[in-house]
């Protein structure tokens, strides 16, 4: 599979935004995906996560409450709500895909995906 984000922009705090990301490939229900994201001079951090039949899904407490992660299998693609934003939510957002499962902790870690996408900004100004 291979992934293509976008959907990201520049938006005030208290804002939402909703970026997508498109796999191609026919195998897309078969993979469990999520969101990272990193901000300038930072590493990669983890945002959301969910399973293939979206009845799983994991959060960075960071985005609790404020994020959803879903997906649309029939249209190959998955979705970040991300709503009342704070400007330290400003990052390049990626998605990522595994044919693994085990816990919220492994699927939290950069090292548990074998597929990542290009990545769109979001910018979230004061």
């Amino acid at each position: 599979v291979q992934l293509q984000a976008s959907g990201g922009g520049l938006v005030t705090a208290g804002g939402s935004l909703r970026p997508s990301c498109a796999a191609s490939g026919r195998t897309f229900s078969r993979y469990h995906l999520a969101w990272f994201r990193q901000a300038p001079g930072k590493e990669r951090q983890f945002a959301a996560f969910i399973n293939w039949s979206s009845d799983t899904t994991c959060y960075a407490d960071s985005v609790k409450g404020r994020f959803t992660i879903s997906r649309d299998n029939a249209k190959n693609t998955v979705y970040l709500q991300m709503d009342n934003l704070k400007p330290e939510d400003t990052a390049i957002y990626y998605c990522a895909a595994t044919t693994q499962w085990g816990s919220c902790v492994r699927a939290s870690s950069t090292g548990f995906y074998d597929v990542w996408g290009q990545g769109t900004q979001v910018t979230v100004s004061s």
